[in-house]
């Protein structure tokens, strides 16, 4: 199934990787520049909780290699989808509050995010309609 997998979501799934790394990186390594972030927030735990998120996105694509495409990709949707997370920096302080690379980081994921949730949730439409629908008689 993978060389069926279109370029360009393998693509958008690589940048979401990188921009992701990027900004949970930039948030671990200045995680004091982020303003009210909470106090029990560490380094490490940021690092822990991408390991998590990438973690899904991770199974996601080996139950896609195994031919549990439709599974695989609502597991890469979900991936997708936890990208919008870091504009919970917004809640808790302000835009102008950041600085441009908080600002930079964060909004990058974003953007990757979406571009891959609405290539996987595409896909997922197509997987679907390619099986055929079970009819019930009665």
């Amino acid at each position: 199934m993978e060389k069926d997998l279109p370029k360009l979501f393998l693509a958008l799934a690589v940048a979401y990787f990188v921009t992701s790394l990027g900004h949970f990186s930039h948030n671990a390594e200045f995680i004091c520049e982020y303003p009210n972030l909470p106090a029990w927030l560490t380094r490490a735990k940021v690092y822990a909780a991408w390991a998590a998120i990438t973690s899904i996105g991770a199974i996601g694509f080996l139950l896609i290699r195994q031919k549990l495409v439709a599974a695989g990709l609502l597991l890469v949707a979900a991936y997708a989808a936890m990208g919008f997370d870091g504009l919970g920096h917004y809640a808790v302080a302000p835009m102008e509050l950041h600085t441009f690379m908080s600002n930079f980081t964060i909004l990058s994921e974003v953007a990757a995010a979406a571009l891959l949730l609405s290539v996987t949730l595409y896909l997922l439409t197509l997987n679907a309609l390619r099986r055929p629908v079970c009819r019930l008689h009665g």
